[in-house]
């Protein structure tokens, strides 16, 4: 009991905490650490938040290099990336894909293999997403800064849109009629308009899908559907014809 007490009511143990700060280091640093030792504690924890955001910007210069050279042989590319993946998950082992990029000479360093595979590590596992990293570089789904000529070809939307699950049956589907796409958007372009009579940019499903198939772009019920649902996130059975063909035209 005596051996106890001291320690409860004894005014030591409001020195000993300073003098602990040296002797003991395992919990004062938890709280100095934010004062005076940030070197510690910051050299273990942004390990992770460096792993994620890093790479982010830099893969956008590192795509954008590498895009023209992608757009020449994607369709061959995405051919060797398909045999390769014999589970047909969208993903292949790294070490396949730098075969491929060796093999179509994306001339990638050590220092951007790192951060490409990095970013397209989606899962987590170890594999590439290669469905992924094709979209990004052929398909233009996310919003980026608009440059005059983007205006004049396709009007950015007054409300942007808030886009849907990005499946990989969406990828392949976008993927497969984009040379179709890039062949007869101008018409295309203008028999969307004709059906739009409101001038909404909207239109419903089966305009939609008319008008794909007047120009020989035939979809199933489910690569439709899925392109609906990134599309028409809301399931307001309309869909904005401008959104759709700016995701071709980069």
């Amino acid at each position: 009991m005596s051996s106890t007490t001291p320690s409860a009511t004894h005014p030591e143990t409001s020195t000993k905490p300073d003098t602990c700060t040296s002797s003991l280091p395992e919990h004062p640093q938890t709280s100095s650490s934010l004062v005076g030792q940030k070197s510690t504690s910051t050299s273990s924890r942004p390990q992770t938040t460096a792993a994620c955001s890093a790479p982010v910007p830099n893969c956008e210069e590192i795509e954008n290099r590498i895009r023209k050279n992608i757009r020449c042989s994607w369709r061959d590319m995405l051919k060797l990336c398909e045999e390769k993946d014999v589970s047909k998950l969208g993903e292949i082992p790294v070490s396949d894909f730098l075969d491929i990029a060796e093999k179509f000479h994306l001339d990638l360093s050590k220092e951007e293999i790192n951060q490409v595979t990095t970013k397209y590590d989606i899962k987590k596992n170890g594999k590439f997403a290669y469905y992924d990293f094709l979209q990004s570089c052929i398909l233009l789904l996310k919003p980026q800064k608009s440059t005059l000529l983007q205006r004049v070809i396709i009007p950015k939307p007054q409300n942007l849109m808030s886009p849907g699950p990005q499946s990989m049956l969406f990828y392949s589907t976008m993927l497969r009629i984009q040379p179709q796409i890039l062949h007869c958007w101008r018409p295309m372009k203008r028999t969307f308009k004709s059906y739009d009579e409101s001038r909404t940019g909207l239109l419903n499903v089966a305009d939609f899908r008319q008008i794909l198939h007047e120009y020989k772009i035939n979809l199933s019920e489910e690569e439709l559907f899925n392109i609906l649902e990134y599309y028409d996130k809301t399931l307001s059975s309309k869909i904005s014809y401008n959104d759709f063909l700016r995701a071709f035209l980069q």
